[in-house]
């Protein structure tokens, strides 16, 4: 029996409609649903997200070649012998979408410093859902691990942040510490962001299991950039072992940092003294 080999259009049919991760050579990751690949070679998923030829010099042959490589490694015939060298872009299953990091290496501060991004939280109007005397606001940003904000009420327990005008955010940064808080640990936390309280949509859910340390999560647009928002809303839908309150030791609003300092200098200033020295005005 003749074996059939699938190539070009035939082959990306049969991923149509299929939940696939993508992850690109510059660390970000697209998750969907796999639509297709229009005539320019954009690869188009179910979250809207296109990405243009110069960001994907060779993209479709790596797809193609990576595609087969699962194939053969599943007893499924190949249609084209893989490349030389390692793929820069990964193409697999998933059945989560999340969009966060958290671990050892996640440090907001550190990233701070090296002048990527601004901590743009102290432009805003903060305001919670209810919270213990002395537990409140100013524990949840004073850059102390060991304060805390408590809710003292039902949930969703919430953390409203509104800024004066509209705000392009990257990520927010949460800290939390099951081995200390326990049941107070937040186990689902969902990010809304809209103009006001009357028109919020949430951006991303996030579960945790017994977390301890930062967790960065990433808020995008459907084009796959920086959200654009006046408020940004956390609601805290449920806690670990059913706790009714919740603790959320630090969270830190994150911008992207737009205008790099003159080209000719190599590399970035980190402190106030130099960094007024950084741009041409």
């Amino acid at each position: 029996m003749d074996e059939v080999k699938l190539e070009g259009k035939e082959l990306l049919r049969t991923l149509l409609n299929k939940t696939l991760r993508i992850r690109l050579t510059d660390g970000r990751t697209l998750v969907g649903q796999f639509l297709c690949v229009d005539r320019d070679a954009n690869i188009i998923i179910g979250s809207a997200t296109e990405y243009s030829n110069d960001q994907l010099q060779g993209f479709f042959h790596r797809f193609i070649t990576y595609i087969n490589t699962k194939m053969a490694m599943n007893g499924t015939t190949p249609t084209a012998a893989p490349s030389p060298g390692t793929p820069a872009t990964g193409v697999s299953a998933t059945q989560t979408g999340g969009r966060y990091r958290t671990g050892e290496d996640v440090d907001p501060l550190t990233d701070e410093r090296t002048g990527l991004i601004r901590e743009v939280g102290c432009q805003a109007i903060w305001s919670l859902s209810s919270c213990k005397p002395g537990y409140g606001v100013d524990q949840l940003r004073d850059r102390s691990l060991d304060n805390y904000w408590q809710s003292d009420g039902q949930l969703p327990h919430l953390v409203n942040i509104q800024f004066r005008r509209k705000m392009t955010i990257r990520d927010v940064c949460v800290y939390t510490d099951f081995k200390l808080d326990e049941s107070y640990t937040p186990s689902k936390i969902s990010i809304r962001c809209g103009t006001h309280f009357n028109d919020l949509q949430e951006i991303e859910l996030v579960e945790f299991n017994e977390p301890s340390g930062w967790v960065q999560i990433f808020l995008k647009d459907i084009k796959d950039r920086p959200i654009r928002t006046f408020m940004i809303q956390l609601a805290v839908l449920s806690n670990h072992q059913n706790g009714r309150d919740t603790h959320l030791r630090q969270i830190r609003i994150h911008s992207p940092i737009d205008n790099l300092p003159v080209s000719a200098f190599p590399g970035y200033f980190t402190s106030e003294a130099c960094k007024k020295f950084a741009y041409l005005r």
